[in-house]
């Protein structure tokens, strides 16, 4: 606040007033106002990820709906230590060491055809559960994640993100469901080296995957779960490895459709 004085009768003035405030009864010092109440994650939130989703399957068909052949590495811009690594992929070994589950990590699990669950475990904490391989990631909003071991869906930290200017719609029709904050970046690292597709394509344990959830709607009501994802890791990949999928919310009615299934390696 800036204050502006006149002259020196004036600033005596006030310095007279002030004294007075302090000596008068009834004047003592107010305490500090309390701080307002901090929401949590859950309550915070600015749109509603929860529910049942189903994946739609609009873009990479041939990678997505069947598992490619072994030195399929299209799409991806793997390196040539990759391409060494991939190439020595075997389905059978991998069963027979227990390894079966190493296609559906974090870098992968949301590119697999099926459904996903979405709900908060805590205040803190939104859970994705998959129905295919039967697999589970939690995002933490704040705390500490869990340390230790390395796992396969690793660790994720998730925030709620201001969308850039000009990102208010996603085509005639169709718009994004809240007015701000409403993109969910989910940064996730110490995953357990796996694979980026289920033929082989590795990613190491300095792998990197940030994901960006976005919630449009229809005019009919319709709501879409759409998942960028930039994969990052600098021994095996050239370049990021950028995709997106796109997930449709079913009704209550669906809910019957969700089948759990075991993780395979073919």
């Amino acid at each position: 606040m800036k204050h502006s004085f006149t002259s020196a009768a004036s600033c005596g003035s006030v310095l007279a007033v002030c004294a007075m405030l302090f000596v008068q009864p009834g004047y003592a010092a107010q305490p500090p106002a309390a701080p307002a109440s901090v929401q949590s994650p859950k309550a915070a939130a600015p749109v509603d990820l929860t529910g049942q989703w189903v994946s739609v399957i609009t873009e990479d068909w041939r990678w997505r709906m069947v598992t490619p052949l072994k030195g399929d590495f299209a799409n991806i811009p793997v390196n040539a230590a990759a391409k060494a690594v991939g190439q020595q992929w075997d389905p059978a070994r991998d069963e027979a060491q227990g390894e079966q589950c190493k296609g559906y990590g974090a870098m992968a699990i949301m590119r697999e055809p099926g459904r996903f669950r979405i709900s908060w475990q805590d205040d803190t904490t939104l859970k994705i559960e998959a129905d295919s391989g039967t697999q589970t990631r939690l995002l933490h909003f704040a705390g500490t994640p869990p340390t230790g071991e390395r796992q396969l869906q690793g660790v994720s930290q998730a925030k709620w993100q201001s969308p850039p200017g000009g990102r208010g719609a996603f085509g005639i029709g169709i718009t994004r469901v809240g007015n701000q904050s409403n993109t969910l970046e989910v940064a996730t690292s110490r995953m357990r080296p796996g694979y980026l597709r289920k033929n082989g394509i590795p990613f190491s344990e300095d792998a990197k995957l940030t994901e960006f959830f976005d919630v449009v709607r229809e005019p009919s009501g319709q709501e879409w779960l759409v998942i960028t994802s930039i994969v990052e890791d600098p021994k095996y990949l050239n370049e990021p490895w950028v995709t997106s999928i796109n997930l449709k919310k079913e009704k209550d009615a669906d809910r019957p459709k969700w089948k759990p299934t075991s993780c395979s390696a073919r």
